[in-house]
């Protein structure tokens, strides 16, 4: 090898089966270490593996009473960027590889985001940067990845017992035509911080806990469970049978929230800013909760909203 074959250790000693042959001089051997497990091929999303269980998703619905997940179709989230990679895994949101570009300009959040896939036994996988390039639609990934598995959405009816079964009043939100994941992200971290049991939102027209849902909601995602149900109204129709009362919220509502006694089985029912609550989703409430508020301001955002109502019900239920 021109220039380099004088060099220590580029040129194999004689006496061996293969004669002298230009070598690695090692540098291959230290490219494996600290790699962690390699993926399984069903989790990657070039390999054929991946390609035939994402065709066989899609010729086929799921069986059972679960209803069908996005996740189930497209197969693996991924988060892009440095700073959203290492805030994923610094929050502790469950994932398989991390993805970091070979040869790329590696600063002290790639390093960061290195060093906690490895104390977290989480796959480190150099690629080439056309590898990520095809991952993400805009391109603008940073040189660095985390895969995301797809989340396991709990059944509404598991979801009501598992809230009956903790001992104390069930309290849930069940979010109508929320399509922002990280409105989604915010409402489950809210739920979980007040001490509510689960979250329901509708199979279709809704966000779904993506990456982006599992970074807004700092982890809260992998502890608190979340049901998707294919008929919103039915659902809660059929939870309202179990005891519990669907409070909506609106601007208009017929009660405020200073007078109104969250303490026993409740189920916040959240709209979106925009839209509000759906026709028979809203005449399905016992009742219809506002929140008083000052000054000019006609409304809050929905996850906002579900926070405020979430911390007086949690003061009402200590007290």
């Amino acid at each position: 090898m021109a220039g380099n074959s004088k060099r220590k250790g580029a040129i194999r000693k004689g006496g061996t089966k293969k004669g002298q042959t230009v070598g690695s001089g090692g540098q291959r051997r230290r490219g494996l270490e600290a790699k962690g497990a390699t993926p399984k091929a069903v989790d990657r999303t070039y390999h054929t593996a991946h390609k035939r269980a994402k065709a066989a998703a899609k010729a086929s619905a799921p069986g059972g009473r679960r209803p069908q997940r996005k996740s189930d179709v497209d197969g693996p989230e991924y988060v892009l960027g440095r700073n959203p990679v290492v805030e994923c895994l610094r929050a502790g949101v469950p994932a398989t590889a991390l993805y970091v570009v070979l040869g790329g300009d590696a600063d002290e959040r790639v390093t960061e985001a290195v060093q906690i896939a490895g104390d977290k036994g989480i796959a480190i996988l150099e690629v080439q940067r056309p590898e990520l390039d095809r991952m993400s639609s805009n391109g603008m990934h940073q040189g660095i990845a985390l895969q995301v598995p797809p989340y396991r959405y709990a059944h509404p009816e598991d979801l009501m017992q598992l809230a009956i079964d903790s001992g104390q009043p069930p309290l849930l939100v069940a979010l109508d035509n929320i399509t922002d994941p990280r409105n989604l992200g915010a409402v489950i971290r809210s739920v979980a911080a007040f001490g509510g049991h689960g979250v329901v939102i509708p199979a279709r027209r809704s966000a779904s806990v993506t990456a982006v849902a599992w970074r807004t909601s700092a982890g809260a995602a992998a502890r608190l469970p979340v049901a998707q149900a294919t008929n919103l109204t039915r659902t809660l129709k059929e939870w309202a049978q179990s005891g519990v009362q669907l409070v909506g919220l609106d601007a208009d509502g017929d009660v405020t929230l200073d007078d109104y006694d969250g303490s026993g089985p409740t189920v916040i029912v959240v709209g979106s800013e925009g839209k509000g609550l759906s026709r028979l989703v809203r005449e399905s409430c016992d009742s219809i909760l506002s929140i008083p508020m000052a000054g000019d301001v006609e409304s809050l955002n929905a996850s906002v909203a579900a926070g405020v109502v979430l911390a007086e019900f949690a003061r009402q239920r200590r007290s």
